[in-house]
């Protein structure tokens, strides 16, 4: 009702002009003829196979008539009549300039009563026309009417099982509506109905592969992906600091819609990683997204730019459109100095950098940003202060204690067995090292000892250990800066 509401006053206003995006074409259509309805107009559908037909229905016989775009338009200009016209995957003509022409002279010279709707899953307005139109946006359904989509959709199954009830729980079905956020109502009664079809129950196993194909639905282009292995924060070897920090905030983030006595408590907004490369900076953001049972969005920077004037700007503020109606969820942006570093092209950053601001500050959903950076010095200081994100960590060399829980995660994960007195003796040897040389070290040591038909023993990784030369010999310069910089500006993860 608030769509139809909305609209409406979009046309008495005297806007002749409207795209609506939407991948949902019965469902425009269904708006379009409820609004036809509310303010007394015919309506007309228009596609490129069945010309136009009266009244919007999908199953009247089709009409040659008007098929070709510009006697289409002419006719609308021409008609006296009060109408609503919805001209249906229109966006492929705009490039046209007798089409874009026309449509404004619609616009400009059309009867009062006259507005042409421009439905398709795209609709990117020349600029000619740009400022005389006007977007329309489809809401999602809220977690209301999901959890009613998945009531209908359980007892469409009852009926064809003699009865029987799709099993669940109030846990798993509350996940599933939050898995479902930020999808059409078609979509959520597809993905629905094959969990369900499956195995006449709504399970944890199914949260994952209706997670899969919602992101597939949601075709993010590259630049937003979704992390399917988010890591158990337990494989992340120390990062106690860390580690504590989000537990303190877990409850608070997961529980942020949910009312909760005492102070009221602003959502946690995000941190920034800072450290060495091979530090576990990556794993740490996969971990989070394990720890607090959220999805994780890994966003990358440099796909967002496009030669284009604005495309650059317009490609973010979709990706993090995408992002709010996933959410809850976490979002990774890794390495983002590269992308909005102070050297880059100033121009583009800078307008990239202003959208990113706008939305940290504006946004309301529970998206949770992960930055990592090996550099924050080159990063601009407005969005590294306090206010933007919650808190920078730095990410520190691995210490003893933590190198011996790394080595035994390695070893674990490689079902190798080694007595602790073995596995201290390797971490001390690997003073300096990241997490990642750690692992390097030890995959070379199974090689070596697999190639020889030998048996593995505490040598074979010693001997790989002493013949790698660690980041903090080669980068030992850049290291020392970053201890430096992070000694009074940022807290300590490890």
């Amino acid at each position: 009702m608030e769509e139809l509401h909305d609209i409406e006053l979009i046309v008495k206003k005297g806007i002749s002009l409207i795209a609506i995006e939407s991948h949902e074409e019965p469902r425009v259509l269904e708006l379009c003829t409820r609004l036809a309805g509310k303010t007394y107009r015919k309506l007309y559908r228009w596609t490129s196979t069945d010309g136009l037909v009266s009244n919007g229905s999908t199953h009247l016989v089709p009409s040659p008539q008007f098929q070709k775009p510009e006697e289409l338009l002419l006719s609308i200009r021409q008609r006296s009549e009060a109408g609503i016209y919805v001209l249906c995957d229109f966006h492929s003509y705009l490039d046209e300039p007798k089409v874009v022409r026309a449509l404004k002279d619609i616009v400009l010279y059309g009867s009062d009563g006259v507005t042409v709707i421009l439905a398709s899953h795209q609709v990117s307005l020349p600029p000619e026309i740009y400022r005389h139109s006007t977007r329309f946006q489809l809401t999602f359904p809220s977690e209301e009417k999901i959890r009613q989509i998945i009531i209908e959709e359980a007892g469409q199954w009852q009926k064809k099982n003699n009865g029987r009830q799709v099993k669940t729980d109030s846990k798993t079905l509350d996940m599933m509506i939050g898995n479902l956020r930020g999808l059409t109502e078609s979509d959520v009664k597809h993905l629905v109905r094959g969990a369900i079809y499956v195995d006449g129950a709504i399970t944890t196993s199914d949260l994952s592969e209706v997670n899969k194909a919602k992101f597939e639905l949601m075709n993010m282009n590259n630049i937003l992906s979704y992390e399917y292995d988010t890591a158990r924060f337990a494989d992340v070897g120390g990062l106690q600091g860390l580690k504590n920090w989000l537990a303190e905030r877990k409850d608070s983030f997961i529980a942020a819609n949910k009312k909760a006595t005492g102070p009221r408590l602003d959502n946690p907004k995000g941190v920034m990683l800072l450290g060495v490369q091979g530090g576990g900076k990556s794993l740490a953001a996969k971990a989070i997204a394990g720890l607090w049972q959220v999805p994780l969005l890994r966003l990358d920077m440099a796909a967002l730019y496009n030669k284009y004037h604005g495309e650059t700007e317009r490609n973010l503020r979709e990706t993090l459109q995408l992002a709010d109606n996933v959410a809850p969820c976490v979002l990774w942006m890794d390495e983002i100095e590269k992308s909005l570093g102070q050297s880059d092209n100033e121009g583009i950053s800078q307008r990239v950098l202003g959208t990113l601001l706008t939305w940290m500050a504006e946004r309301t959903s529970q998206v949770f940003i992960v930055a990592t950076s090996n550099d924050i010095t080159r990063l601009p200081p407005e969005l590294v202060r306090k206010g933007r994100l919650d808190e920078i960590f730095f990410i520190d060399l691995p210490r003893l204690q933590d190198r011996e829980v790394i080595v035994g995660i390695h070893l674990r994960k490689r079902e190798v067995d080694l007595d602790s007195q073995s596995i201290q003796l390797i971490a001390s040897a690997a003073e300096g090292f990241t997490g990642a040389e750690i692992e390097q070290a030890i995959v070379s040591a199974l090689y070596t000892a697999r190639a020889n038909d030998q048996k593995l023993e505490a040598t074979h990784f010693l001997t790989a250990i002493n013949s790698t030369v660690p980041i903090s010999v080669t980068r030992a310069e850049d290291i020392f800066a970053l201890r430096d910089w992070a000694s009074n500006r940022a807290v300590l993860a490890n």
